[in-house]
């Protein structure tokens, strides 16, 4: 399998760090979907099946492929799927019309339908415990899944920016967020064990779900799956920071535990752009350009990079 960088484990320094590649979408995909030229963006044209899409390249260990679902589609019965399989996309002639139960029929292949309700799997042993409340983003800003910690600020959906939008940021925090409603964020990875094998661990708005599916092969490239199913009609690639957050993000999380909720943030001396981005976690137009700020100590002015899209 070849080697890929890992997102910082939770003993800091304990593993040298590289920034993982952004994620695509891979060009086998099934016949209803389109994907967009930047291969970050997957939709169904027609019918509710044949939607499965991969990942452009296998995954390294820990690296999440994290979806928002931007598109609803009323009448049909069924949401998104998720998972990851060992074959090759681009062996897959056809592919197939489903992930379930079709593409794991044919083997190596693990995948979850993503429902209204938790889809938490409970450890061998153990009785199911009920979803509690996860710790919120301001209370500690990192997912830990075992071994690795993983900034939660993108992992989380967020609610459509409007008038009234800031009533749901409790419902937010609470993760009360149906998973399958538009805007919320859906990942997948998979964990190394110490026996040679990995567990397959599925994340719902910052929340991991414990391990989905075990015993996954390590030394065979395992490829994210996602099928753009039934009312799901579209969905979009999140790019994540691994390792230490930007000081953007910290800017942003400082500036949110000090406000009663995002639109106060409106109040604030701040450029536009600055505010859309600490209010709804998307980078406006008017942050593409370059920042130029003048050091505290007097001296002169330093150049920030842009605030990057999400995409």
């Amino acid at each position: 399998m070849a080697a890929a960088p890992q997102p910082v484990p939770a003993p800091a320094g304990s593993t040298p760090y590289r920034e993982p590649p952004p994620t695509r979408f891979h060009e086998v995909h099934g016949v209803n979907i389109r994907v967009d030229q930047s291969g970050t963006r997957a939709t169904r044209v027609e019918s509710f099946a044949n939607g499965l899409c991969f990942s452009r390249e296998p995954l390294a260990p820990g690296q999440v492929f994290l979806v928002e679902i931007e598109e609803k589609e009323l009448g049909w019965c069924g949401h998104l799927r998720l998972g990851l399989t060992a074959l090759d996309p681009g062996s897959l002639t056809p592919v197939p019309e489903y992930s379930l139960p079709d593409l794991v029929s044919l083997g190596r292949s693990w995948v979850f339908a993503i429902t209204r309700h938790h889809n938490r799997v409970a450890a061998e042993g153990q009785e199911e415990e009920p979803p509690g409340r996860p710790p919120g983003l301001l209370d500690d800003p990192y997912l830990h899944i075992e071994q690795l910690r993983i900034p939660r600020d993108r992992l989380v959906g967020r609610s459509r920016p409007g008038r009234y939008s800031h009533l749901l940021d409790q419902l937010y925090e609470l993760n009360v967020l149906p998973p399958t409603a538009r805007r919320s964020r859906l990942g997948v990875l998979f964990c190394p064990r110490p026996d040679g094998t990995a567990d397959m661990h599925i994340l719902i708005n910052g929340e991991d779900m414990g391990p989905s599916a075990r015993g996954l092969p390590t030394t065979q490239p395992l490829y994210a799956v996602v099928d753009v199913f039934a009312s799901t009609k579209s969905v979009r690639l999140v790019q994540l920071e691994y390792g230490l957050p930007s000081l953007q993000t910290l800017c942003r999380i400082v500036i949110q535990r000090n406000v009663i909720h995002r639109l106060a943030i409106d109040g604030l001396h701040l450029p536009t752009g600055l505010k859309d981005f600490c209010k709804w976690g998307r980078p406006s137009k008017l942050l593409s350009q370059p920042l130029w700020y003048h050091g505290a100590s007097g001296g002169g002015p330093w150049r920030a990079r842009p605030i990057e899209s999400e995409s």
